[in-house]
């Protein structure tokens, strides 16, 4: 029987596919991302996925050390950086199905910070925030043979590559197959298949919008385990991923109405509906409500249905999105 990773494409994850594949293409048509804005971009990604982990470097350290610059800091974090900039240089010429080029990438990404580096981890792994375990992984005699099903699933899907890119992420961390350096080595080969898809992804930090809300990455990824379905964890992605796109391109970038400014303002408390939205906006007409302020924050993706099921419900809600935020 073939594996397959268990997860349920919601209308959320439909619609963020959409807005990120327009954004995508729209992107695609621009002319060459500068020298100059890659390396800052780089820079960014480099820093949100080991500030995940722990390192506290900043950016400007991080430029320094690219830029061959002696700093003050602790070698342990100095080496992290340093094998990132290397496995960020080198990761395109790695083939996202081989166990081979992954062990590879982990190498690179651990060399001269943990004995296994390279390798799979030969005993048990566990996952603790606080001093509570909120996950323990497969025994280690099943790792090898838990991610060749999990390649060979990635290289036959027919799913959209963003979503076999969340699925892989989540079942990689998952799964745990290495001693240390999982969630830095899971996050790297998702941005190498999203780069395979578009190679504008190459230059999306989009590990820096996963940091900045680390705590609900790993909520995601704990809901998912609990429910036996990574479909909070692909909506989760799915949001950061589409919040990198319009963050770092303002061609991409929504336009903000006043009116579209003003709802969000409204919504950033709690949720509203219609009739509690005219209210707090001082509004009575309804229909101007709807395409002045709704529909044209619904369009850009700011902000979304609390059911979305079900549009005309009398229940129905109106809630900012992560990228609604960010306005």
């Amino acid at each position: 029987m073939e594996y397959k990773p268990p997860y349920t494409i919601t209308t959320k994850i439909v619609n963020l596919v959409a807005k990120i594949t327009e954004c995508a293409t729209r992107l695609s048509i621009r002319e060459e991302v500068d020298l100059k804005l890659r390396k800052i971009h780089r820079i960014q990604t480099i820093q949100g996925s080991l500030a995940i982990e722990g390192n506290t470097l900043s950016a400007e350290q991080i430029t320094a050390i690219l830029d061959g610059k002696h700093i003050v800091a602790p070698i342990k974090e100095i080496q992290e950086v340093r094998n990132a900039i290397r496995a960020y240089d080198k990761f395109m010429d790695w083939n996202p199905y081989s166990v081979d080029d992954l062990l590879e990438a982990h190498r690179t990404l651990t060399e001269g910070l943990i004995d296994e580096s390279g390798m799979f981890r030969m005993g048990g792994v566990g996952v603790v925030a606080d001093t509570e375990v909120i996950h323990v992984a497969p025994p280690a005699n099943g790792v090898l043979y838990l991610i060749k099903d999990l390649f060979s699933w990635l290289e036959q899907t027919d799913e959209h590559p963003l979503i076999a890119g969340c699925v892989f992420h989540y079942e990689f961390e998952f799964i745990h197959p290495f001693a240390d350096g999982n969630g830095r080595t899971g996050r790297l080969w998702q941005t190498l298949l999203l780069s395979r898809w578009n190679s504008r992804f190459t230059h999306l930090p989009v590990e820096n919008m996963v940091y900045k809300k680390q705590h609900a990455y790993y909520d995601a990824i704990n809901e998912s385990s609990e429910k036996a379905d990574c479909a909070p964890f692909i909506e989760f992605m799915l949001e950061a991923i589409y919040q990198a796109i319009i963050t770092v391109t303002p061609e991409v970038t929504p336009i903000v109405t006043p009116e579209v400014e003003r709802l969000i303002n409204a919504l950033r408390e709690k949720p509203l509906g219609k009739q509690e939205i005219l209210q707090v906006l001082g509004l009575k007409d309804e229909k101007n409500l709807r395409e002045l302020y709704i529909k044209p924050a619904l369009q850009s993706g700011l902000i979304e249905l609390t059911i979305p099921d079900k549009p005309t419900s009398s229940k129905q809600q109106y809630r900012i999105t992560e990228s609604g935020k960010l306005i």
